[in-house]
């Protein structure tokens, strides 16, 4: 049986159209951790990032199967408290934009390193990227 997404966790305060959110191609398996600063991001990437970190979270701290040998995943093993980190960069923007949120992660699983450094694509890879996607995320040339 297929599982729905909670609506709960994407409310925002006024009405919206439809998220579609379109990251990193892996073997048919699309996901994505931006490394820029939340407040850059569009809200289709601001909204599917949040989706896709507690995806990640879940597989890496509940030891599922789905998803954990994704290069976006992998690059989170051993450093939960840097995703938290970045989960709490989220939902600060989230706060700034007057989104709301419901979906806090356990910080006493937030172990490991406190900082990502590596990555899937460069982040000047990322900036050009999102700049290809023409969505509205602030991103300029570096």
């Amino acid at each position: 049986q297929k599982k729905s997404l909670n609506p709960a966790l994407f409310q925002i305060d006024r009405p919206s159209p439809r998220v579609y959110y379109i990251p990193v191609v892996h073997k048919g398996v699309l996901m994505r951790i931006w490394d820029l600063p939340p407040r850059k991001l569009c809200r289709n990437h601001l909204l599917g990032e949040h989706r896709e970190l507690h995806a990640i979270w879940s597989v890496l701290t509940r030891h599922k199967k789905g998803y954990s040998r994704h290069p976006e995943t992998l690059r989170w093993k051993g450093r939960l408290k840097a995703l938290y980190s970045r989960h709490k960069e989220l939902i600060a923007e989230f706060k700034r934009r007057g989104y709301r949120h419901y979906s806090p992660l356990d910080p006493r699983l937030a172990i490991g390193k406190g900082t990502q450094t590596q990555f899937v694509n460069p982040v000047n890879e990322q900036v050009r990227i999102l700049r290809r996607k023409n969505c509205g995320c602030k991103v300029q040339r570096h």
